[in-house]
């Protein structure tokens, strides 16, 4: 039978995936429109979508609304791994990784809508869809990419506790605390790229360790 944690293991997965893939075509397929860029140029954007939109279309699908949607069922999931032993931490894991959850495909479906409606006007007004699409593109990453306070502070909330429950590794739980960290960093843009790479790095490697785990029965973890 297909136990919740299993449900959970599979959407750990699922993250994991939607990161690596997003990565991947960040450096390489999407590198010349400019994407990952602190100076990304709306004008190169839609020269590059008004001839891939589908893949920028599936890209933006696969980092943020698959992503987000499979984030809403780990986020169950890890809340039921920890409610029997720490109640009150497990409901603020549960409210925060669902709100990090809806963020995140808030964000996709905004940056396809955008960049629809921005190419729409490309054809005819190519100033005023860059505009449109500089605008909602602010709107997508105050949502999902600008900042990383939800992820951090989600992980940082497990990473405690997997420490004090060991219903997880407890190297686990000290990896969730470096991956929150750095989240809450990307407040801070005089820290420049470093402190979104370790999260999003981070993350790949956090996916699949948790996944491993919940592909086991739940038992104290040392």
């Amino acid at each position: 039978m297909l136990e919740q944690r299993h449900i959970g293991s599979i959407a750990a997965i699922i993250c994991a995936g939607t990161y690596l893939f997003g990565f991947a075509m960040l450096v390489t397929v999407l590198a010349p429109a400019g994407y990952g860029s602190d100076d990304i140029d709306a004008a190169t954007v839609l020269a590059f979508a008004s001839d891939h939109f589908a893949l920028v279309a599936i890209w933006n699908l696969a980092i943020y609304v698959v992503n987000g949607l499979a984030l809403a069922f780990l986020a169950t999931t890890l809340a039921a791994r920890f409610r029997a032993h720490l109640p009150g931490l497990a409901q603020s894991i549960l409210a925060i990784g669902l709100l990090w959850a809806t963020l995140v495909t808030g964000a996709g479906m905004v940056a396809n809508v955008g960049l629809e409606a921005a190419l729409r006007r490309y054809a005819t007004d190519p100033e005023g869809a860059a505009n449109l699409w500089e605008v909602l593109h602010t709107v997508e990453l105050g949502l999902g990419g600008g900042n990383e306070i939800a992820g951090g502070i989600w992980a940082i909330l497990i990473g405690l506790a997997a420490l004090i429950s060991r219903r997880l590794p407890r190297a686990l739980g000290w990896v969730s605390l470096v991956i929150g960290l750095s989240g809450l960093a990307t407040l801070f843009p005089m820290l420049g790229e470093t402190p979104g790479a370790v999260f999003g790095l981070g993350y790949i490697l956090w996916f699949g360790w948790v996944a491993l785990s919940l592909a086991r029965p739940a038992r104290t973890s040392f």
